[in-house]
């Protein structure tokens, strides 16, 4: 007889089989089989989370008990992964325009198929870009091309490597753990409630995941940005590219620059949230309003800004944990916030315990924030994305119909509406950047902007860059502070201490997800607009984080493999 069964034990008692069997066996009694804990004769370790919510904290253990059988030889979560990677024909190419995690997974589905995926990437390959990333804080300058978000593997590279996804409906989450397991995570993604890698350890998985991909016949253009597409016959077949600023030749785009053609059976866009120079490509093929016959590219779309809070670990871990010491048996407390304002959400995001706050520009007007941790989460800080849900209709008339002559309005991107968020974003973190100095943030301790007063000193901060004394209330926009501070007053309520005078306000926190969405089917995936081109991961508008984005990338690839080998 084999069943699943879930379990509850104190901290450190996990580890104990005594108890584990005698638990194992109540919840098998309870469920109508019953049995003495030295009759089962295997229990299979799946999966483990922890609850601190009821004023205690206990550890969540599911297992799957063997009674009277014993279990496969192999029969860990995410077994069911075997690598069935083809050698790439030739003849048949894609071409996939971004190496995130939309990016690879598609290359690795094509393989699947024997499809040749082709890689183009406006960044450096990891090596290259940890150099650029240190000069941010060492030079106080962004290189555009290679930085936290650009560059092999994409955003999530040097930042964190958050597994967790509640998108469980948009494929195979175990499969895609499973993946990263396979070239080279460790193996408690596979069984954790919250799987992470860490910024330490996500780095040469990824250059993994690109030597299997070259293995079987797939091959990475780096240093080149996607400038435009190439249409033959209604249809997309390529990308026209051109080096990226900072490519190693010293080649720099321009209206002089040759545009080098890479064709393909088909593109994939996934280019990632930040790509503004892509959506500013693809306003301009939009079709003139009401035009006969043609459909849109891009739509605007809710999204989120606000800043990131920090506070000492030690802190989190006694609010989180009820006053206890943490110890060895439990891991840094997470949290996560939600709360209502005058209509809108406020809510925390990408919760880092132990983790860093980390500067993800990527241009030197702007300043622009995010967060990450180390695999063994062990630093002094932990930090989150406090945002409030920004959607089309709350975006301030001057960005939703610039005119073209206003600069700071259009921000040089086409005056179409669809734009309007990308335009309002855009202008936020300039704001950050006229009230910090350099790539030093602007910031303001919590309790200071909850009162509406000034923060005459700040308290020790993880931002590498360094921080600066600002009013935050008084310039980030006021639906946005005023819904902040009422939502930083909720979050006390459920976590006493929060509002602390140890915790600090950096700004600006824009890019939890994109405010453009780039059209597509909802069968094919293709755009309906643009035949041929399949819109994938962050940057589509589709996706959020590591594990959707990369199961997006995989159903883009898995259209695109039953289209051409039908």
């Amino acid at each position: 007889m084999i069943q699943d069964i879930s379990i509850t034990v104190l901290p450190g008692e996990e580890g104990n089989e005594s108890i584990i069997r005698r638990k194992a066996a109540e919840a098998l009694s309870k469920n109508g089989v019953p049995v003495k804990p030295e009759a089962i004769g295997a229990l299979v370790f799946r999966k483990k989370s922890v609850d601190a919510r009821h004023g205690r904290v206990l550890i969540n253990l599911r297992f799957t008990a063997y009674v009277g059988e014993l279990p496969p030889p192999e029969p860990a979560a995410g077994a069911g992964f075997t690598p069935a990677w083809k050698k790439a024909d030739p003849a048949r190419r894609v071409v996939i325009v971004g190496s995130g995690p939309a990016g690879l997974f598609a290359a690795l589905k094509l393989l699947e198929s024997g499809v040749t995926p082709i890689i183009v990437e406006r960044g450096k390959p990891t090596s290259e870009r940890k150099r650029d990333i240190a000069n941010i804080t060492r030079e106080q300058r962004i290189d555009g091309d290679s930085n936290y978000c650009f560059g092999e593997g994409g955003a999530g590279t040097f930042s964190d490597g958050k597994l967790y996804t509640r998108s469980n409906k948009r494929g195979d989450i175990g499969r895609i753990l499973a993946i990263f397991h396979h070239h080279g995570a460790d193996a408690e993604i596979l069984t954790d409630a919250h799987p992470h890698i860490g910024s330490d350890r996500l780095p040469g998985i990824i250059n993994r995941m690109r030597e299997t991909i070259e293995a079987h016949g797939g091959s990475f253009r780096f240093g080149l940005r996607c400038a435009g597409l190439v249409i033959e016959g209604g249809r997309v077949t390529g990308i026209e590219a051109r080096p990226s600023a900072s490519a190693d030749d010293g080649a720099s785009e321009g209206p002089g620059t040759q545009a080098e053609r890479i064709t393909g059976d088909a593109v994939i866009l996934a280019t990632g949230h930040s790509a503004r120079d892509v959506y500013a490509m693809l306003a301009r093929l939009e079709p003139a309003a009401g035009k006969a016959g043609e459909r849109a590219i891009l739509e605007g779309k809710t999204f989120a800004m606000g800043v990131r809070v920090e506070h000492p670990r030690e802190l989190i871990d006694r609010i989180q944990y009820h006053g206890r010491e943490r110890g060895d048996e439990l891991p840094a407390a997470t949290y996560r916030l939600v709360a209502q304002a005058d209509g809108r959400g406020v809510y925390s995001f990408c919760m880092c315990p132990g983790g860093l706050i980390v500067p993800s520009a990527t241009a030197d007007d702007e300043i622009v924030l995010n967060g990450m941790s180390p695999s063994g989460r062990n630093t002094r800080w932990s930090n989150a994305a406090i945002v409030v849900e920004t959607r089309p209709e709350d975006i301030p008339e001057r960005f939703r119909a610039p005119k073209e002559s206003d600069g700071e309005a259009t921000l040089g991107l086409p005056p179409i509406p669809a734009l309007s968020g990308l335009r309002y974003q855009m202008w936020l973190e300039r704001e950050a950047k006229r009230h910090g100095e350099g790539q030093k943030a602007p910031a303001q301790r919590l309790r200071d902007f909850v009162d509406g007063c000034e923060s005459e000193t700040l308290p020790e901060c993880s931002y590498s860059p360094g921080v600066v004394p600002s009013r935050l209330d008084r310039w980030i926009p006021e639906q946005i502070a005023d819904r902040l501070r009422e939502g930083l007053i909720e979050f006390n309520k459920n976590m006493r201490g929060f509002i602390s005078d140890d915790a600090i306000l950096v700004a600006a926190e824009t890019r939890t997800s994109s405010p453009v969405r780039i059209l597509r089917d909802g069968e094919t995936l293709e755009s309906p607009a643009l035949k041929g081109l399949y819109p994938a991961g962050e940057g589509s508008g589709y996706a959020g984080g590591i594990v959707s984005s990369a199961m997006d990338g995989e159903r883009a690839a898995d259209a695109i493999a039953r289209a051409l080998l039908a």
